[in-house]
């Protein structure tokens, strides 16, 4: 009888471990150690550069990333690959004349669907809405989402036509500078549990 009592109470304590282990999780972006990389190209040369992003991320009752929403402040671009005294300009350009940062200060997409994909336990094909310039599209990317004890790392890399959303800034071929559609954009995204 003492066995069969000490068997129940240690099955009960094991159940009420699980339960509390799945129970549903925020996850808030951190700020410092995340980034949003992109790639703008001409046919003959392209440049590189940053945004921060802000955002969180929810689990559900199984555990697994079910919801989440990111911010990306436009006025936070940054470029890598030129000359200090040079940047400003790109950038200025980029925010007034492609972004239109005073109307438009921020991008954001929200997750509306969240696929396993079976070549990998932490693969993923993401879908949701993204947001620019005032106008939301759905998007889809693979994503690879890994939890390592209280935070989650998530990586994707995918491209966005910028056209879809508006802008259609040097999009003219037969013009003497040409900016491709396709932005290469590559996600490094660090979340910790909020306690």
């Amino acid at each position: 009888m003492k066995k069969l009592f000490l068997l129940a109470a240690t099955g009960l304590l094991f159940a009420a471990c699980q339960k509390n282990e799945q129970q549903p999780q925020t996850y808030t972006v951190n700020e410092a150690s995340s980034r949003i990389e992109w790639k703008g190209s001409a046919p003959d040369h392209f440049h590189v550069g940053s945004f921060d992003v802000n955002g969180s991320f929810s689990t559900g009752s199984d555990g697994l990333i079910n919801a989440g929403s990111f911010t990306i402040p436009i006025a936070s671009i940054k470029d890598f690959d030129l000359p200090d005294n040079v940047k400003p300009v790109l950038l200025a350009d980029l925010k007034d004349n492609f972004f239109k940062v005073a109307t438009h200060p921020n991008a954001s997409f929200k997750i509306t669907s969240v696929k396993a994909v079976a070549a990998s336990k932490d693969s993923c094909l993401l879908t949701g809405d993204f947001t620019m310039l005032g106008q939301t599209h759905p998007i889809s990317f693979p994503a690879s989402i890994k939890a390592i004890g209280d935070s989650i790392k998530t990586e994707a890399k995918f491209n966005l036509n910028r056209l879809t959303w508006g802008m259609n800034n040097y999009s003219d071929a037969s013009q003497k500078l040409y900016i491709l559609p396709e932005i290469n954009l590559s996600l490094h995204i660090r979340a910790a549990r909020k306690k």
